[in-house]
């Protein structure tokens, strides 16, 4: 899940963070647009959202029908308010007898299936990338070849093409690690101060809002602490201890690439991920220590509307259901190559997959999956990426350029960008990929609020974001419209996004260069939800199953 967790420490982020340390007096951050930002109208609210509202106005007094959309991530919190009223529930596995029911492969599949879990409710959390995998992988065959060996020519190739990716990924992962290693030390003991100054237990937290309770001082220390600590919260969202955890497992993530554990999977799922045998593997798992970005992504496609509690997911009649595929690390082909036939198999019509890397060694197994959706008539909404590159010269994977050369651009399948709420320079993301060819539309991904897990909320960025409120869309398009086909229903996305022609941005990854905005996806637009339904409305289903 390389650069797809919730907080982007991106370098830029970094830099901005160690800056921090060295922070005694505090400026007026921006102001942070409202919560609900990513559902709002342009025209009648001032920020760039999907126009939700609108589109559930022009539905009024229409019937829906209930569609299930698949999440491929981290899994999800099965107990969270908003989701457990809408959890995908097996109808043929009864809960909890240990034995496969429905006979599918899977034993308690209940809510969805867990691809990297393991006997005795274990779950493979922590892991590398996949070039770091590869790179060992192949080492011992080429590392001491500096040509080609006869007959294979082309795994060599994609050797180099591995060890090139694996030692940028390893100098980057190590740059950031020296960075970011003192500012955990740092926090740890300005946290301190701060709780002390705040007369808190040692165990007990602290937010951004605690910090104005500290009374003005000459105590350069606790100046200084309140200031670390009141950049940190401008960066990332939560209470101290939520803020040091998710540090902490970003330098576990980063240490993975440096030191990788090679053993993780197989002492605990016990699969060989290189072998597609159609053996069962994995547990029911779904609501684990690490699902705190699928739970998110839940959130926003479907959170119970109108509950008052939490936030209103952009659909009003699904059942979610979660499969987990993704670490903290890049996911495996074979797993994603699975869970989309899972998705399939057990009904689901929208799979939304927030993840992604730079080397896919099965790519061939995951193409397969793709193909195997269109021909059930599912759509698949994925996150383009964090990395502010240009898709159509250094593609992210998993993606519709199928390695067999038979497609470059899947009916099924809608890749989405981020983009922040005012059309001003900052509309595009600064961390999004983007791409005229493979970046189908984008939609909010900056500063965008979710539920997560144990009955706590975030605000994030990142492409992982977007993609649900896409996925989201689709549904509402689907569920009063339900003979739409997957086709159809990409179509509609994209064509209901108007074009921002003129509108010049900054480059996502840029601080000076500017592009029109229309450079950045096919569409040149961001998703609205009122324009689609409106478009829908008059389209004749194609739907055949």
């Amino acid at each position: 899940m390389t650069n797809f967790k919730k907080y982007i420490f991106s370098s830029a982020t970094c830099a901005a963070l160690v800056l921090s340390l060295n922070v005694t007096a505090q400026t007026a951050p921006p102001a942070d647009p409202p919560k609900n930002w990513h559902q709002m109208d342009f025209k009648a609210d001032g920020f760039y959202g999907i126009s939700l509202n609108n589109a559930y106005n022009f539905l009024k007094g229409k019937k829906s029908k209930t569609v299930v959309v698949a999440t491929i991530d981290s899994g999800i919190d099965t107990t969270q308010t908003d989701l457990k009223s809408i959890l995908w529930v097996n109808p043929k596995e009864i809960p909890n007898n240990g034995k496969d029911d429905d006979k599918n492969g899977f034993i308690d599949d209940v809510h969805g299936w867990d691809f990297l879990g393991g006997p005795g409710g274990k779950v493979d959390y922590t892991e590398t990338t996949e070039e770091v995998r590869e790179y060992n992988r192949l080492k011992p065959k080429y590392g001491a070849t500096t040509t080609a060996p006869e007959g294979s020519e082309k795994e060599y190739a994609y050797w180099i093409k591995v060890k090139t990716q694996h030692d940028e990924t390893v100098t980057k992962s190590t740059n950031e690690s020296q960075q970011l290693s003192p500012m955990m030390n740092a926090l740890m003991v300005t946290s301190g101060y701060v709780k002390r100054e705040l007369k808190l237990a040692p165990s007990a937290t602290f937010t951004k809002k605690d910090l104005d309770k500290i009374a003005a001082t000459t105590n350069d220390t606790i100046n200084q602490s309140k200031g670390v600590w009141s950049q940190m919260f401008e960066q990332v969202d939560g209470d101290n201890s939520k803020v040091i955890k998710e540090l902490s497992d970003y330098l576990a993530k980063l240490n993975n690439d440096i030191n990788p554990d090679l053993n993780a999977r197989k002492n605990i799922v016990g699969d060989n991920p290189d072998v597609q045998d159609g053996k069962p593997y994995g547990n029911n798992v779904i609501k684990a220590p690490d699902a705190s970005h699928g739970t998110g992504v839940a959130g926003l496609i479907g959170a119970v509307r109108g509950n008052g509690y939490g936030i209103d997911g952009v659909a009003d009649n699904v059942r979610i259901m979660s499969i987990k595929g993704v670490p903290n690390g890049d996911e495996y082909d074979k797993d994603i190559a699975n869970a989309i036939r899972y998705a399939v198999d057990n009904g689901a019509k929208i799979i939304n997959m927030s993840f992604g890397k730079k080397i896919s060694p099965h790519k061939d197994w995951v193409d397969a999956a793709f193909k195997y959706a269109a021909a059930h008539d599912v759509l698949l909404v994925q996150a383009s990426g964090n990395d502010n590159q240009d898709m159509d010269e250094k593609p992210q994977f998993p993606n519709d350029t199928f390695a067999d050369g038979s497609g470059t651009d899947a009916d099924n399948v809608v890749c989405v960008g981020a983009s922040g709420a005012k059309v001003d320079e900052t509309l595009a993301a600064s961390f999004s990929n983007y791409g005229k060819k493979n970046v189908d539309v984008f939609a909010p991904g900056a500063k965008v609020t979710s539920i997560d897990t144990d009955a706590e909320f975030n605000t994030a960025d990142g492409t992982s974001f977007a993609s649900p409120i896409v996925a989201g869309v689709a549904a509402l398009l689907l569920e009063y419209y339900p003979t739409l086909s997957a086709k159809q229903l990409k179509q509609v996305i994209l064509e209901s996004a108007t074009p921002l022609t003129g509108t010049m941005v900054l480059k996502p990854g840029s601080k000076t260069d500017k592009v029109d905005f229309t450079t950045l996806s096919k569409t040149g637009g961001i998703v609205n939800a009122y324009k689609a339904v409106q478009l829908a409305s008059k389209l004749k289903g194609e739907r055949k199953n």
